[in-house]
């Protein structure tokens, strides 16, 4: 049972949350104030108060701070450090004693409300909590959600001419409406055309009842005459990610109500994940603008957030908690940027973080899925099946997590919108370049703190290559120079430093798997490859860092027809470092079968030996 959201209540009662009061009383009276309290019992409530007179620097109560939310209360009292004269007389007597008087105050208190609250005292205490306390407590592991208000209820926007409510795709194209149409980034322009193109009259008139959706947009087939509502809120929610990007659009989604609207998709469209996870993602991106906070708190968003973190699907409570720790402002100092996730901790904690994982994935890989634990054939693995609440969507979050508890563990998703949507935006072909997204990725990993501490990098297939890149490039930029200076070691799963085979099959079969701009970069032997395993081998030995590399050792099925070694072992060597041949294809390089499988056991020797005295 929680007691610090009632603390919190108490203390703002009595106006505790400013500076301490500067007043010259006797030494009796002050010994009167610091020993008497006083107890009001009110609906099953137990008030404490207590008044502290400061004579010149004395005690601040800081009740924001709120690191766990069960049986504990973590109130803590600062004291100013006092100069040696001061270490005398009146004015330090004064000070033990209110400090004595107040620690035995949150004594009592902590063993009082040990009680279970009921649900009036939770909605009393919901309904008592500022910003800065709900989001320290939705950022507190187990938390009751009884301690959050649900949303308030939002009035739906009704057409001038008809008096009749507009259908929420309409909603939505009239909020984008409203945003910037011009100097826009081509691929926002694109996004924003396409949604404010599709509706779902257009479309069915054009497709004559039969139409079938693929291509840049969400795969749909129907014989209906109307395109389901789902359908272009996506395409609309699409374009929204785009321009929540945009610092100066986010506040217009806000001025126009964007907020409001979001929160209603969101209640009424409990069935659809894909909805769900992208007005999230939204959220998190708005979230970086501090200014939008207090918008963000009064649309409901901090109660939906803490139910999101609870969910135990691992892609939902990971966008959650990315949008929870950009609005932390008071235990976080670090920004997420859209396609960061950190995966521990999730929650607030005493415990310091010593070092930092990175997890980069390849191709056709995503910061959640790419390092799943190895699918198993249940029906003949026994034990899998007996064990089945023990399967990892996730290793680096579960496993990594465990073993390694002062980590932070990161990891990227460049591209999403590609992965999420399945849609390309024909605009953007220099975005696919190992060179841009280099860049890309280093500015938003120098905001999340990268660089700060001890790194080791994780990577797999292609992104091994963007993991060398980005450490090429920092090494010539002086503002990231601490990226190349903290960096332990790097662990490469799978990754074609010197290129892949893939790459000589027909044009058909690489562009269905590889886009055209990553298939010249990734052809064996190519010169850019040479030139950038040349550039990172120059000043990696100068650094000395560490290296892992895994090889694949099995053919991997590509399509019904192709079957072959992706990354040969010579391709995966890069010529430092420990090389380990591993017979497993090239998508279950990076997915150990079980938490003692030989892959996992020795990243985690690797991970430990190199950060040996950070952990």
């Amino acid at each position: 049972m929680s007691v610090a959201a009632y603390c919190v209540f108490c203390y703002r009662k009595i106006g505790t949350s400013g500076p301490a009061t500067k007043k010259h009383l006797p030494w009796n009276d002050i010994r009167k104030i610091a020993k008497v309290t006083g107890s009001l019992i009110l609906g099953g409530f137990v008030f404490i108060t207590y008044e502290v007179l400061s004579l010149n620097k004395l005690l601040q109560i800081d009740t924001q701070a709120l690191h766990q939310e069960k049986l504990k209360s973590y109130v803590y009292v600062r004291t100013a450090s006092l100069s040696p004269s001061e270490y005398q007389g009146i004015t330090y007597k004064a000070r033990k004693e209110i400090h004595k008087a107040v620690r035995r105050i949150l004594e009592t208190e902590a063993k009082i409300f040990r009680r279970p609250f009921n649900d009036y005292q939770y909605v009393t205490v919901a309904q008592t909590c500022d910003q800065r306390t709900a989001i320290g407590l939705a950022r507190s592991k187990d938390v009751d959600l009884r301690f959050f208000l649900p949303p308030p209820p939002l009035p739906k926007i009704k057409a001038v001419s008809t008096g009749k409510d507009y259908p929420i795709e309409d909603e939505l194209r009239l909020l984008l409406v409203s945003l910037p149409q011009t100097g826009l980034d081509p691929c926002v322009q694109y996004f924003t055309s396409l949604a404010l193109r599709e509706s779902s009259q257009t479309l069915a008139a054009q497709r004559g009842g039969l139409w079938c959706f693929g291509g840049n947009g969400l795969p749909y087939c129907d014989t209906l005459s109307k395109i389901p509502s789902e359908t272009v809120e996506l395409f609309c929610l699409q374009a929204l990610v785009q321009h929540s990007k945009i610092s100066s659009h986010c506040d217009k989604i806000e001025a126009k109500g964007g907020l409001q609207l979001l929160q209603r998709i969101y209640q009424l469209r409990k069935d659809s994940a894909k909805i769900q996870r992208n007005i999230i993602r939204i959220i998190g991106n708005m979230a970086l603008d501090e200014r939008l906070h207090s918008s963000i708190v009064r649309a409901g968003w901090v109660s939906v957030l803490a139910e999101v973190m609870k969910s135990p699907h691992i892609i939902q409570s990971s966008h959650a908690s990315r949008a929870l720790a950009n609005l932390d402002r008071d235990m976080v100092k670090e920004k997420y940027p859209d396609g960061v996730y950190v995966l521990h901790p999730q929650y607030r904690s005493s415990q310091p973080v010593r070092a930092d994982i990175l997890f980069v994935h390849g191709l056709l890989g995503a910061a959640f899925k790419t390092w799943r634990q190895q699918d198993v054939d249940r029906r003949w693995d026994k034990k899998a099946s007996e064990g089945e609440e023990d399967y990892s969507q996730c290793w680096p979050k579960t496993w990594l997590a465990s073993d390694c508890p002062s980590l932070r563990i990161i990891s990227v998703e460049y591209d999403t919108h590609l992965s999420d949507w399945k849609a390309k935006c024909p605009v953007e072909a220099h975005r696919k370049s190992i060179a841009f997204r280099s860049s890309e990725l280093l500015d938003k990993l120098k905001a999340a703190g990268i660089g700060d501490r001890p790194l080791v990098w994780v990577s797999h297939s292609m992104g091994g290559l963007l993991v060398k890149k980005m450490l090429v490039d920092a090494s010539k930029n002086p503002e990231m120079d601490k990226i190349v200076n903290n960096t332990r070691g790097i662990i490469f799963y799978s990754v074609p430093h010197h290129g892949s085979q893939l790459a000589e099959y027909s044009i058909n079969a690489r562009y269905l798997l590889f886009p055209s701009v990553e298939v010249k970069e990734l052809s064996k032997d190519s010169p850019a490859l040479k030139e950038l395993n040349d550039d990172f081998l120059s000043f990696a030995k100068d650094k000395k860092f560490s290296v892992l590399s895994f090889a694949e050792t099995l053919p991997t099925h590509i399509g019904s027809m192709l079957k072959l070694h992706v990354v040969p072992v010579e391709s995966a060597d890069i010529g430092i470092g420990d090389l380990i041949p591993v017979d497993v294809n090239h998508l279950n390089i990076c997915k150990p079968k079980k938490k003692d499988a030989f892959l996992y056991q020795r990243t985690l020797k690797f991970i430990q030996d190199v950060l040996a005295q950070e952990l």
